[in-house]
Parts: structure tokens; sequence; C-alpha cells
């Protein structure tokens, strides 16, 4: 999946009001930018960073530029808009290109479930059981080479893994699917200092039969593309 527009690199001023960031580009001019992430952002919101931004001329958008992508001094890329997981895996899911889950002829988006929530994915196939997917964007990293999830608490990350834990009981397939938005991890696990409940609504939903997957987005300034698998290693 290619970015619309060719991404440009910029340099991070500050971020603020959640959904704004400040940014210096190449040329010097300071803009503001859209942030398609209502999280804390740990780690990925620094002063002086190395962004990259997706310009657009869309006369009915307030702002002209989207922040995207963090490239960290390795070279490694973080990718910072939560909405990208999800278009990201509905076409592979039709395109029946996620390992495990490419039998599903029918792919149902934002399906309501449990109480008062939408799936993010709902697969139907004839003759099996439904199999409901929540799908969790996975950003922050304190450690090389491993991921962690939540980045901040998250009380309805924690309902989500109860109500998968209810499809599970009442015999359909319930899967927690991380999509890990960096191309330097190789694993995910809790942040469980974090957010101990989250923690703790995770283990007692694998207790149920709530499987945990995870993959890798593979990122560059020209687009993102489901990676492989990584393990999810925890106890």
């Amino acid at each position: 999946m290619r970015f619309q527009t060719p991404l440009v690199p910029a340099t991070l001023i500050r971020r603020y009001k959640r959904f704004l960031a400040d940014i210096r580009l190449a040329d010097g001019r300071e803009v503001t930018a859209h942030v398609a992430n209502p999280g804390s952002m740990l780690g990925l919101a620094e002063p002086g960073l190395k962004v990259w931004v997706e310009p657009n001329d869309d006369p009915k958008k307030k702002l002209r530029y989207a922040w995207k992508l963090v490239e960290h001094e390795s070279g490694a890329f973080t990718g910072v808009d939560t909405s990208l997981p999800n278009r990201l895996l509905r076409a592979a899911f039709v395109a029946g290109e996620v390992p495990g889950f490419g039998d599903y002829p029918e792919v149902l988006p934002e399906r309501r479930y449990g109480t008062g929530s939408r799936v993010d994915f709902l697969l139907r196939a004839p003759g099996r059981a439904d199999a409901y997917v929540e799908v969790k964007s996975v950003t922050l990293s304190r450690r090389p080479g491993v991921a962690e999830f939540p980045d901040s608490v998250t009380a309805r990350g924690a309902k989500h893994l109860a109500e998968l834990a209810e499809v599970a009981r009442g015999g359909d397939r319930a899967v927690m699917l991380y999509l890990v938005q960096r191309t330097d991890a190789g694993e995910v696990t809790l942040a469980e200092d974090l957010d101990p409940g989250y923690a703790a609504a995770f283990r007692a939903a694998r207790a149920a039969g709530v499987e945990a997957v995870a993959f890798r987005c593979d990122l560059s300034p020209e687009g993102a593309a489901l990676g492989e698998s990584v393990p999810v290693t925890i106890g």
C-alpha cells in the first residue's frame, strides 16, 4: 500500500492537543501537521526527531500535512498513523494474504459485538466458526528489538479483551492481532508496568481461548506492507 502522496522529511518541533504537531520542513518553513494518533506516543514525540509527513492539497482539509513516520537514528521507521493498520489489514484479509486467515471469503469491518463495541473485523466462511479479530497498533519499544503494548493505560483495550473472551467461550474464533508499526522490532510483549490492568485482562482472555498473533508492518517513506509474523512473548 503506497502513500497517496510521496512523503517529505521534516523535523518535529512539538506535538500537542494529541492531533497536532508543529514541524519544520527541509526548506525551513514551520507548519502544523495532523497527527492521526490519540495515544501517548511514548518515545515518539520528542522535539528534534526526524519525521516524514504527507502533503495534500485537499481543500476540505484544514491542514496541508499529515505526520506518518518517525525515522530513528538507526535508520528504522515507526508508523504513527493509527488508521493505517486497519486499512492495511482489510486489504490483506480480502486478498487472503494474512497467514492463518486465508480461507475467510467474507471480511466485514466494524461489526457490533459485546457490550456497545465494534470488532475491527468479523471474518466468515461457510461451514466454519466466525472469527472475531481485534487489531492494535504497536509502536512502543524500550528494549532493542522488542515492541510493547500498550504505551499508556487503555481501559478500552481491556474491555475488548474481555469481550473477545466471551466470544471464545461461545465457540467462535477470537483473535487479538497486534500490528507492529516498527521496522526494528522482532517480538511483542506487554508493557505491564504501564498498564497492569491490561496485562491481567490479556492473561484472562488467553485462558478463555483467545488467540494472540502479531505481524510486523514493513514501512518506508514510499508506503507500507504487511510483513512477517513475529512472536507474542507473553506468559
